[in-house]
């Protein structure tokens, strides 16, 4: 298993797929936004699932815990059947939300990858996207690294995703 961990707009999606074309094997990619897409509409506009601030800041409330939770499980689930797993994440809770995949996949072999990119060149990216809210990649760049332990990290402010694809890709070879 492969966990990619960055702000939004950091390039994690790319590198997922690139991944997926280097890889020798077949790997499925999921990423938080997997989630947050099958969540009925109206979790994502309550206080007890997932609310996106006008200011980019995620708020995430009980409902949303309850079913990431089970989404997690189900996700570490898939690997120990044997499915090689490439997750696209976002730490909003920094170590603890590493704590959370941690117990989830003990026993897994887990390449942990922080994927980094500075908050201007994210933020620009967020614009050009135009599928973001502004303000999203600048509150969360630095944030969601707090605390997290990686095994590798890649930096996609001046690196394509496919260089950071192989990067980690010699990593699991």
């Amino acid at each position: 298993m492969i966990v990619l961990n960055g702000g939004s707009s950091s390039g994690k999606s790319g590198i997922a797929q690139c991944l997926q074309a280097v890889l020798p094997e077949p790997w499925l990619a999921f990423g938080v936004d997997t989630l947050v897409d099958a969540m009925p509409a109206s979790m994502r506009a309550s206080d007890a699932g997932i609310e996106f601030a006008p200011d980019g800041e995620v708020i995430v409330g009980p409902e949303f815990r309850t079913l990431e939770t089970a989404w997690i499980e189900g996700v570490a689930t898939m690997a120990r059947a044997g499915a090689r797993v490439i997750v696209d994440e976002v730490f909003l809770g920094g170590a603890e939300s590493q704590r959370r995949w941690q117990k989830a996949l003990d026993g897994v072999e887990v390449l942990w990858v922080g994927v980094r990119c500075e908050s201007e060149v994210a933020a620009a990216r967020e614009v050009a996207r135009g599928d973001r809210i502004t303000g999203m990649a600048a509150s969360q760049a630095d944030v969601v690294h707090r605390g997290v332990f990686y095994d590798l990290e890649v930096d996609t402010t001046r690196s394509e995703s496919m260089e950071c694809a192989r990067i980690i890709a010699d990593r699991v070879e």
